[in-house]
């Protein structure tokens, strides 16, 4: 008795889960896909090449007006079209012919061209980093997964082996008080079912399983003949003696 107890406080104690991990960093605004932004950064640096080197063609042949204008030509064709302010900008600019402006807006131009580069490579480093901890929530979601699974499991465990106990218990009054056979089957049945949530994953549980059946089949018709025979020692007539016989003097 006392052991079916120690394994009923043992079932109830239980196991502590898994201790989760730190919590997960915050994950940038940035797409996932590993070449979403490579792909829009080649195909920028794509047409900006074509740009810089009909540019430079042009200007290597400004004494050629036919050069000049049709590689400016195929420069703007791989530009989107500027605005209304940015043309008059521009048309001023030439008309004054200040070798001054042309220098600050050139400088402008490599100032706006190193922002673009910076911004482009910082969202390169966060579309990393989001593909990084998108990659880690994915893992938390299947470690708690794996959790709850457990936690489950672990649940039906301790229903089985409180089940287990209380046949264990009744097998044990059987034994006592009805007949030991009973009980020795209703203990047997205990084990089993104990054992149960421990041995259903395993790869021989239907060997296991048919033994066990096995078993209890042979039980139930040694207990079956065993009351049969019984009844039928019960139920003979014993010999009896006729009454002149008993009343007959022994002779001398």
């Amino acid at each position: 008795m006392r052991l079916f107890l120690v394994i009923a406080l043992v079932a109830l104690a239980g196991c502590k889960s898994k201790p989760v991990d730190e919590p997960l960093p915050k994950q940038p605004d940035a797409a996932t896909a590993g070449d979403s932004l490579r792909k829009v950064g080649t195909e920028l640096d794509a047409r900006a090449g074509k740009v810089a080197a009909a540019v430079s063609v042009a200007r290597d042949n400004a004494d050629k007006p036919e050069v000049v204008r049709a590689e400016t030509g195929v420069a703007l064709s791989n530009l989107p079209a500027p605005s209304p302010d940015d043309l008059l900008v521009a048309k001023a600019r030439a008309a004054k012919a200040d070798q001054k402006d042309y220098a600050v807006a050139e400088a402008a131009g490599k100032k706006a061209v190193a922002a673009l580069d910076a911004a482009l490579a910082k969202a390169k480093a966060d579309q990393a980093e989001a593909k990084r901890v998108s990659d880690l929530k994915d893992a938390r979601i299947k470690q708690l997964e794996e959790e709850l699974d457990r936690v489950k499991k672990d649940k039906d465990a301790q229903w089985w082996t409180m089940a287990g106990v209380a046949v264990a218990v009744a097998g044990a009054f059987a034994a006592a008080l009805v007949s030991p056979k009973v009980g020795a089957t209703l203990i047997l049945s205990a084990g089993a079912i104990g054992a149960f949530p421990h041995v259903v994953d395993l790869p021989w549980f239907k060997w296991i399983a048919g033994g066990f059946l096995a078993t209890l089949a042979g039980l139930g018709i040694w207990v079956a003949y065993d009351a049969a025979r019984d009844q039928v020692h019960e139920s003979d007539p014993k010999p009896q003696t006729s009454s002149d016989d008993e009343q007959a003097p022994p002779q001398i």
